[in-house]
């Protein structure tokens, strides 16, 4: 990342344990709510498969897993105006509940985007569980039917988001710091 200067530091902003307990509650009440129903987790990849492959391993109804992978950011720290589809879901959402696992719902393009999308496919049911909320730069209102955790308008790395590829493998949720400007 020389290309920024110097390396920028990561300031914790919510723990491995916050993490952790709070992924629970969220697995609690997906089960709770899916009961009976065929649900399908769909993965945003690629900042959401930590999230998603923890959340998963604590829901205890019956899933099935697809991927669907966007890009709006590229190597930007801000998401761009346009959603590029880079990797379909392998199978049919039709008659089936949806939940998109997320990592960052931040203006809500991306969402917007992915449920428009899955809409015209005929799922039974939409709805988005997203680790971190940041409705500070919300340019399309989202409804977050479960929501882990709401972060200030600082550019957030670690626990599968990235910047620039790096940072996907920290076990915390940080804001990326440095003295010269990101992007």
């Amino acid at each position: 990342m020389s290309d920024i200067g110097e390396e920028p530091s990561v300031r914790v902003l919510i723990s491995e344990a916050e993490i952790t307990s709070r992924l629970q509650e969220l697995a609690r009440e997906i089960s709770r709510d899916y009961e009976d129903k065929d649900l399908v987790l769909v993965c945003v990849l690629k900042g959401s498969m930590v999230f998603f492959a923890d959340l998963a391993r604590k829901i205890t109804v019956p899933l099935r897993f697809d991927y669907i992978c966007v890009d709006s950011y590229g190597d930007n720290t801000e998401s761009g105006e346009e959603i590029e589809l880079r990797t379909d879901l392998s199978e049919s959402v039709a008659g089936r509940h949806v939940l998109v696992v997320e990592d960052i719902v931040d203006t809500g393009r991306t969402m917007g985007y992915l449920f428009d999308l899955l809409e015209g496919r005929g799922a039974a049911s939409l709805a988005v569980v997203a680790l971190l909320d940041k409705p500070a730069r919300r340019k399309r209102e989202v409804e977050i039917a479960y929501r882990g955790f709401e972060v200030p308008d600082e550019f957030v790395v670690g626990y599968g988001l990235d910047y620039r590829q790096q940072y996907r493998n920290l076990p915390y949720i940080g804001a990326l710091e440095s003295s010269s400007p990101l992007g």
